[in-house]
């Protein structure tokens, strides 16, 4: 049986912290092991929050470098920048079918509104967008968080309509939901978000992880005292050390005799331990630019292949061939 044709999209954000990597990163690495990956660098959607280039430039090598770090492997997968594709003539054709109504609808429109967010075409026809990136790629499914359910669920509206319109053009996505951990405990016991600046990078220095997680939040209980082993300490430790580890962690943490700067302390070096593979692999990449620009280019050529298919497909469809 061939394997199911997977899409999805990564939008190029700033620094990548551990919520990042086991809500996104590290599920999207373990599903390039059992379908056809098409994986895009989201930089069309970026342009909706960024507007200074030489940051998105940046954005776009860093999160790239990222998910390679993390193992994402470019010979198992096609990986490339949205922006390389015509994804916005395939949405614009996608968009003359669809009304304004739906997508008033839409979730991520009207929290922007009544988060008072000022409104640009971009994040209005955000969904529009989003049905071209996973139709483009004839896409059996697309992995979402809940919060972009509704989006896939648009995608295969639009296109069960337009097949019906107009003739047999796409293939109907279906969503599916990785097993990440979508809430991280931040330095601060709220979810980890660069919103709080309450984030262990990726990519610090030792020295900077030390500084963040000796800023670790923590009661007044006393090193005698048996620890809450669901507080932000014992949660971070079972995620980032061996099951072994965390297990007997756990059974000191709720024992007692365990102060809250010794559990710090091997949580550091947890932390350390756990990510210097992926530092590793990261510094390598940063020697090379050159090399990770490839990466996207032959990506954005075997992508290619698909999508001319269905764009051509989709104007003859259409009439616009003459």
């Amino acid at each position: 049986m061939a394997a199911k044709r997977l899409v999805t999209g990564i939008r190029p954000t700033g620094d990548i912290h551990l919520g990042n990597y086991f809500a996104a990163i590290k599920p999207t690495v373990a599903l390039q092991e059992e379908h056809e990956c098409f994986i895009f660098v989201a930089d069309l959607h970026a342009l909706n929050q960024v507007s200074e280039p030489e940051k998105l430039t940046k954005a776009i090598l860093e999160i790239t470098k990222a998910y390679l770090a993390a193992g994402l492997n470019p010979d198992k997968v096609h990986l490339f920048q949205q922006s390389a594709l015509p994804h916005p003539e395939l949405a614009w054709m996608i968009g003359a079918q669809v009304g304004i109504g739906v997508l008033e609808r839409a979730h991520a429109f009207k929290d922007s509104v009544a988060n008072g967010s000022d409104i640009n075409f971009g994040l209005f026809s955000y969904p529009v967008l989003m049905a071209a990136d996973i139709l483009m790629y004839q896409a059996d499914v697309v992995p979402v968080g809940k919060d972009q359910q509704q989006h896939v669920e648009f995608a295969r509206d639009w296109a069960e309509r337009f097949n019906n319109l107009y003739g047999q053009t796409f293939t109907l996505p279906q969503a599916i939901h990785p097993a990440g951990i979508e809430t991280i405990p931040g330095i601060d016991g709220r979810k980890m978000s660069k919103r709080y600046d309450n984030v262990i990078g990726l990519f610090d220095s030792a020295e900077v992880l030390e500084k963040k997680i000796m800023r670790i939040t923590t009661d007044s209980k006393r090193p005698e005292e048996p620890k809450d082993t669901n507080d932000t300490i014992a949660q971070l430790f079972s995620l980032v050390a061996s099951e072994e580890s965390a297990n007997s962690f756990k059974e000191r943490y709720a024992a007692g005799g365990m102060g809250y700067k010794e559990a710090k302390e091997l949580l550091l070096g947890a932390v350390v331990e756990f990510l210097r593979p992926i530092q590793e692999r990261k510094a390598s990449l940063d020697q090379n630019d050159d090399e990770v620009r490839a990466i996207l280019a032959r990506g954005a050529e075997a992508a290619r292949a698909v999508a001319s298919q269905t764009i051509a497909a989709t104007r003859e469809h259409l009439g616009l061939v003459v």
